[in-house]
């Protein structure tokens, strides 16, 4: 007589609570307090949920500029080490949206630095030059190109993108908030803890100078 074997059983209860507990799990991560507080944690379940629901926007931000899928992965990958190092100094005075696509930004653009040797350039060697009379001692050429049609332009987004990664840290952060991620002055200022008038002396400072460094490139477009 042959021996008949028993299949095992499966425990349909414990399997719907945890899938139950599972599903709990993610609503309560769509509140970004209860997310921030799990990272902080060092909840795996709140960093695997910030990689699925977060991933596929910051790669396409670093995409943009980076133009290059394998080094677009990798600089993602740094995108989330240096946020989950950083999660504590996150204040929550601005949304986590917009502190993850800063790091994001900052990421792609100092791999475009290494990759291109980019070398950082002092702000005080690229701001406008006045005489004693105050007028300007350094009259750059006339752009004949808005902003927008530079940024149509794929070939002169990638250079926007260069000079960009050449500013000091503190300039390019204020460059890539408000005119790249097209962030508000109140949420940028809280993003850099700074207050909302120092953040718009920084930003003209520091369009001032991208101004400048961009110069020989719209030059070149002028007479073409």
């Amino acid at each position: 007589m042959t021996e008949r074997r028993t299949r095992p059983r499966l425990n349909l209860c414990r399997h719907e609570d945890r899938l139950l507990r599972y599903r709990q799990m993610n609503r309560s991560y769509t509140d970004e307090t209860v997310l921030v507080t799990g990272l902080r944690d060092g909840d795996e379940a709140a960093y695997e949920y910030l990689v699925r629901e977060h991933g596929g926007r910051l790669l396409s931000v670093i995409r943009r500029i980076l133009r290059n899928e394998d080094e677009s992965a990798d600089a993602l990958q740094d995108t989330f080490i240096a946020a989950f190092k950083n999660i504590d100094r996150f204040e929550g005075a601005a949304k986590l949206t917009t502190w993850l696509h800063q790091i994001a930004v900052n990421a792609a653009l100092m791999k475009l630095r290494k990759k291109r040797n980019i070398h950082e350039r002092s702000v005080e060697d690229l701001l406008p030059q006045f005489l004693d009379d105050g007028h300007r001692a350094d009259v750059g050429p006339t752009w004949t190109l808005t902003a927008d049609q530079v940024a149509e332009q794929a070939e002169l987004t990638g250079v926007v993108h260069e000079q960009i990664a050449a500013l000091p840290d503190q300039y390019r952060e204020v460059i890539v908030l408000r005119d790249i991620e097209q962030v508000s002055t109140d949420e940028a200022a809280q993003v850099l803890n700074i207050t909302p008038g120092a953040l718009k002396v920084r930003l003209h400072r520091a369009r001032q100078a991208l101004r400048k460094l961009l110069e020989p490139h719209m030059a070149g477009e002028k007479s073409a």
